[in-house]
């Protein structure tokens, strides 16, 4: 998915704006990654330690690459938490390239789904 710099902050301007009315807040790649975290664990708004924060970015991470290929769905563990499993290491990026590809993953996240449907 790649898109010009001005189309993808375009798109991503209209998706943290939507996101603000939802949430009060005009949330962050960090935040918005969290959700995404939360909405694939299924479980709804609830307090997580911090470990479980950690476990929530890494789920929604996997959920966003595995757009690409790189991770590959395989279930929930005995405590019903999503499982992914590394299948190509991404390749070497710089910090800018690294925050463009989240950004188009989260774009891309969110294209088939309302922001309404969050939670």
């Amino acid at each position: 998915m790649e898109e010009n710099l001005s189309d993808l902050k375009d798109k991503w301007q209209q998706l943290t704006a939507k996101l603000a009315d939802q949430f009060g807040e005009e949330p962050d790649l960090q935040s918005i990654i969290f959700l995404i975290g939360v909405n694939e664990l299924g479980r709804g708004p609830q307090k997580f330690t911090k470990d479980e924060k950690m476990d929530l970015m890494h789920i929604a991470t996997c959920r966003l690459m595995s757009q690409y290929g790189y991770y590959i769905y395989n279930g929930v563990d005995l405590d019903n938490w999503p499982q992914w499993t590394l299948v190509e290491e991404l390749p070497p990026l710089t910090l800018p390239q690294q925050d463009r590809l989240l950004r188009e993953a989260v774009l891309s996240y969110f294209e088939g789904l309302d922001t309404d449907e969050i939670f």
